[in-house]
């Protein structure tokens, strides 16, 4: 079944934008998981591919000491990688903590490509020649020289998910499409 999910998720990808979510101030986090949970309740993984809530490092000086901290960059907005339709735009709107789509009326306006280049934001397609149930090797990164099965892909982190012994017991691991090839037989 993940095959044939994979298998239609790269043309829905192509159609898929970055929208603004405007949220209750501080409930950004809470906006992002709930949604995440409902994409995986829902099975909307093929249409909804990424929820962020934007984060920046800041240095604070607090009682003569430098701390680095996270802080939102748009207190009160989440940004949604989705294919714009009936079933997400309701999912989306619908979630507790969102109070609506930055738009005019009820219409999303996606951003546009300019706009999502300072956020950092990977636009461009990455094609690779695996998928879920391949083999794949680690040829980079902490992880280099394992060997594991694709459970997922996730196309807007650019990164899959495999299995990995450790301890004895059998642990997913998230690598980047960058650092993983195909095991040819």
């Amino acid at each position: 079944m993940d095959a044939t999910v994979e298998s239609s998720e790269a043309p829905a990808h192509q159609n898929a934008h970055w929208y603004v979510v405007h949220t209750y101030s501080g409930y950004e986090m809470k906006v992002k998981a709930n949604l995440e949970k409902t994409i995986e309740n829902r099975h909307l993984e093929n249409q909804i591919f990424e929820v962020r809530v934007p984060l920046q490092d800041v240095v604070e000086m607090k009682n003569g000491a430098r701390k680095t901290v996270s802080r939102k960059m748009f207190p009160g907005y989440v940004l949604v990688n989705m294919d714009m339709n009936d079933e997400t735009w309701y999912v989306v709107r619908n979630t507790r903590g969102v109070t609506g789509f930055v738009g005019p009326g009820s219409k999303p306006v996606p951003l546009s490509d300019a706009e999502i280049k300072p956020l950092g934001i990977k636009t461009e397609n990455m094609s690779v020649d695996f998928g879920v149930g391949d083999e794949i090797a680690v040829v980079a990164g902490v992880w280099n020289g394992t060997v594991g099965i694709v459970q997922r892909m996730d196309f807007g982190k650019q990164s899959a998910t495999i299995n990995v012994n450790l301890f004895g017991r059998e642990t997913p691991v998230e690598i980047g499409f960058t650092e993983v090839r195909k095991v040819t037989s």
